[in-house]
């Protein structure tokens, strides 16, 4: 269960440290990604590169971020793995904060390797604190900063 846990925290630390590749190799070949309770937009499949390239579209645009994780819980069967935790983002830009908290359901499956890989991941939003905004001023920044 270990290299599962290992798995999905790898996924938020190579995030906050914008380390893109080290993300994207923690995803399988294709991923469905819902933040549905936060963001209203259905659930969609997409490939590891898709994700990555749209958190790339927000999140260096921050200073720095701070994903912190917790209470797992973890099931295997076979070659599938589902994983629950609390997760808490805190985002860091002009001396303001954004904090958005919620929990995480994981499916993981068992690659040609013998590897975990993220096939499902879902948002369940909880509450929010701070400056909202500061996603908007992190994306303009992102696009400035590619002129």
């Amino acid at each position: 269960m270990e290299d599962i846990r290992q798995i999905v925290t790898q996924l938020f630390v190579a995030t906050d440290q914008r380390n893109w590749e080290k993300a994207e190799e923690c995803f399988a070949s294709e991923v469905v990604l819902d933040y549905s309770s936060m963001s209203g937009e259905p659930a969609t499949e997409l490939t590891p590169g898709e994700i990555i390239s749209s958190w790339q579209s927000i999140l260096p645009g921050f200073e720095s971020t701070h994903h912190q994780l917790g209470n797992f819980l973890i099931t295997i069967e076979r070659d599938k793995a589902q994983t629950f935790c609390y997760g808490t983002a805190t985002h860091y830009l002009d001396n303001d904060l954004w904090t958005v908290v919620g929990s995480y359901d994981f499916e993981l499956l068992k690659d040609p390797e013998d590897t975990w890989k993220i096939s499902q991941m879902t948002f369940h939003f909880k509450y929010q604190s701070g400056n909202t905004s500061l996603v908007e001023k992190a994306m303009l920044s992102v696009k400035t900063d590619k002129k």
